[in-house]
């Protein structure tokens, strides 16, 4: 019997390179996303046994009725969200934006996990991968309630990881760089060592499959972001007064 694989945000960029990536490889996959139409031609990208569902993650019965339907899951790749921020002429992001960066990148990724993790403990195996990012360990003024979610993600990742050590189920922590996607095309500003979708989702999926605790990329970035708590804050500045940016009026 294949493997079986759900992918969240498959509808395009990163989460369109993993589950193709993933179909070569042979795995049967549910692939979920807000647009039904572009889902639909993903999965005819990929061929072989693959399921859609066109799902806003932050609809939690909805995507557990999927997984339900779905059957046993041995990978589950969440890697939906957005990118939102401060808009040109603005100083800090609005309190909507603020919210609604938080209820998806956040909270969607925990019910959503949720919805998944009983069938893999009754099972007593399967791997969980978060996709967060490089923010979420470099605080990022132009979207403060992005860093916030993706860092949300790192030590829910990490600290699940811990409670479920010995249960046959692993948990992987994944902060991308900057990744040439639809959405990094809502980043107006400089996006240095910039990756593309495919070779961001063979790194996620490489490290998720060997259980790698927290990994990143691009190199260059990755080791800066790790001790960006650390240095000092002028020095902070420094290396990151290149990198401001706001985000597309939508």
């Amino acid at each position: 019997m294949s493997r079986a694989a759900i992918v969240t945000g498959a509808s395009s960029g990163i989460g369109r390179a993993v589950a193709l990536e993933l179909a070569q490889a042979g795995w049967r996959l549910g692939l979920v996303g807000r647009d039904e139409g572009r889902l639909a031609q993903v999965a005819q990208e990929c061929g072989g046994d693959v399921q859609i569902g066109a799902i806003d993650m932050r609809d939690t019965a909805s995507f557990a009725a999927f997984v339900a339907q779905f059957g046993a899951v041995d990978l589950f790749i969440s890697n939906h969200g957005i990118l939102d921020g401060r808009r040109d002429g603005e100083v800090v992001e609005s309190g909507v934006v603020a919210q609604n960066v938080v209820a998806i990148n956040l909270q969607s990724v925990i019910g959503a996990i949720h919805a998944v993790l009983p069938g893999m403990q009754a099972r007593g195996k399967g791997q969980i991968a978060l996709v967060s990012s490089l923010a979420g360990l470099s605080p990022l003024p132009d979207a403060p309630a992005y860093s916030a979610s993706k860092a949300g993600l790192v030590m829910y990742g990490l600290s699940l990881r811990e409670a479920l050590r010995g249960s046959g189920v692993g948990v992987s922590v994944c902060c991308p760089g900057y990744v040439a996607t639809p959405m990094g095309g809502e980043h107006l500003g400089n996006r240095p060592h910039e990756i593309s979708a495919q070779d961001a989702a063979r790194r996620i999926i490489k490290n998720a499959l060997a259980n790698k605790r927290l990994f990143g990329f691009p190199a260059p970035l990755w080791p800066m972001a790790l001790f960006s708590l650390l240095i000092p804050e002028g020095l902070l500045r420094l290396f990151n007064g290149g990198l401001r940016f706001t985000v597309k009026k939508r």
